[in-house]
């Protein structure tokens, strides 16, 4: 996955666990650039009576470097706080929530957000509600409503949504987890060979099921440093971003008398830039260790990156399918692709029209050239279908990012940096055969972009009399 369960402890802890991060530049206003991160992978929709919500005991933050040092320049901050209306009623609601202010909704959650920058903290609203969970037509009969009630714009220039959303991460992990299965390929895997004679249906697991989102629009002025001017060639038109999850150092557990207490320093337990890097490329001893750590450390991960695993990995599950690729391994030259790609941005100069470096750090971010206009007619295969607005140029809901990552994994972007190398026919079919139209919930054409959530009483749907 993107990054749901991605490390061995984070899985463990689902309120903290960062399952997704987007950003690109909106659409409807490309003076601003859309941030969204996802927490609470693998809802159920149906999973009440205690339905899925934030933590109020962990901070959720989106972080933005605009000098490519690999630190913070900006940082947005969530804190959420939970409120219980009726103290004796085990329900989430005791009837239809209509609004915000419902008396029949008893679980209410309400957040504080701040901006951090240049040292300083600003905060820049309190007890901003989220909606509730999409519990079934009775309970909730207008969720777009209760969504648009959620939705803030605020007085300095940002606007903000935090609730749940359906999961837009498609991807057919049943498949990808046993043993690199790739289903349009299943007949040429090394161990399929015995069990298929023709290509699969690939299945998008994670299809009906929601994820809590903290989605803020934001003025490129407030996330950019300033300059004289912003060309895509220009290093200040590009900003790193990722996302994390925090908690306080020490948690002690009350008695009968008394409540369970936090306190300490807050300690990151969770974050995530470029998707899949924690989840494909950093080793399952140290995936833990990345989550800690901040990007400015990821010069220590480099070398996953210049020999990931998948690459060596492909031609042997596919034999005779990646032979450029095998030779390529072979040679044990360092893919300098996939460094420039995950860890310091794509230099002018390699892709006509488009750069997205920020230097010589590497860190693992979602870069976003935030010169490059919004596409007319977005391609999800980003930069490689020829798009520069998609990903790894940012990352927009629709991209096809597994595909796009296999692709490069595969070696159709070594050209980039070593013309003599021809990368494998496969090279360029390989994909897991999914898109965004195996989300059963549409995305939306404006903030906060990722659809509606699956509600409780249609999921799965009943089988019909």
């Amino acid at each position: 996955m993107s990054s749901h369960r991605e490390a061995p402890e984070i899985a463990k802890d689902p309120v903290a666990d960062s399952s997704d991060l987007y950003a690109f530049v909106s659409p409807s206003r490309p003076d601003t650039v859309t941030l969204i991160a996802n927490y609470v992978p693998v809802q159920l929709p149906s999973g009440g009576p205690n339905f899925f919500e934030f933590g109020d005991d962990v901070r959720y933050e989106i972080h933005v470097d605009n000098d490519g040092d690999g630190y913070p320049d900006v940082t947005y901050r969530f804190e959420f706080t939970t409120e219980i209306t009726n103290q004796n009623s085990f329900l989430y609601n005791t009837g239809a929530i209509e609004s915000l202010d419902s008396k029949n909704w008893n679980r209410r959650q309400f957040y504080r957000l701040t901006r951090v920058a240049d040292g300083r903290e600003h905060v820049l609203a309190t007890k901003l509600p989220c909606p509730p969970c999409n519990v079934g037509p009775l309970s909730t009969p207008n969720y777009q409503n209760l969504v648009k009630q959620a939705t803030f714009k605020l007085s300095t220039g940002e606007k903000v949504f935090a609730g749940q959303r359906a999961d837009g991460f498609f991807v057919d992990l049943g498949a990808v987890f046993d043993l690199g299965t790739l289903r349009p390929f299943q007949q040429l895997h090394v161990a399929g060979k015995k069990l298929f004679k023709t290509e699969g249906e690939p299945v998008n697991a994670l299809d009906r099921l929601n994820v809590h989102s903290i989605a803020i629009q934001v003025p490129l002025a407030k996330v950019r440093r300033k300059a004289s001017r912003y060309g895509y060639a220009d290093r200040a038109s590009t900003i790193g971003v990722w996302t994390s999850a925090s908690r306080q150092q020490v948690r002690v557990l009350g008695d009968r008398v008394s409540a369970d207490t936090a306190t300490g320093p807050f300690v990151q337990v969770s974050r995530l830039g470029n998707p899949l890097f924690n989840e494909v490329i950093v080793p399952m001893s140290k995936k833990d260790l990345w989550n800690t750590l901040p990007p400015s450390e990821d010069k220590r991960f480099a070398g996953f990156v210049e020999r990931p695993e998948l690459a060596a990995l492909l031609p042997v599950l596919y034999p005779g399918v990646f032979p450029n690729l095998d030779a390529l391994n072979k040679a044990k030259k360092p893919r300098a692709d996939l460094v420039a790609i995950l860890l310091t941005g794509v230099p002018a100069g390699l892709i006509d029209g488009f750069a997205n470096t920020t230097g010589d750090t590497q860190a693992d971010m979602l870069r976003l050239n935030t010169a490059i206009r919004p596409s007319a007619k977005p391609d999800r295969f980003g930069v490689l279908g020829g798009d520069l607005a998609g990903f790894p140029n940012g990352r927009r809901v629709t991209d096809d990012v597994v595909t796009i990552a296999l692709r490069a994994i595969a070696g159709l972007t070594v050209p980039l940096v070593d013309k003599t190398f021809k990368p494998d026919a496969a090279a360029a079919a390989v994909t897991p055969g999914l898109d965004a139209g195996d989300v059963t919930a549409p995305f939306l054409a404006d903030f906060p972009f990722l659809g509606t959530p699956y509600d409780g009483f249609n999921n799965p749907p009943a089988k019909k009399s």
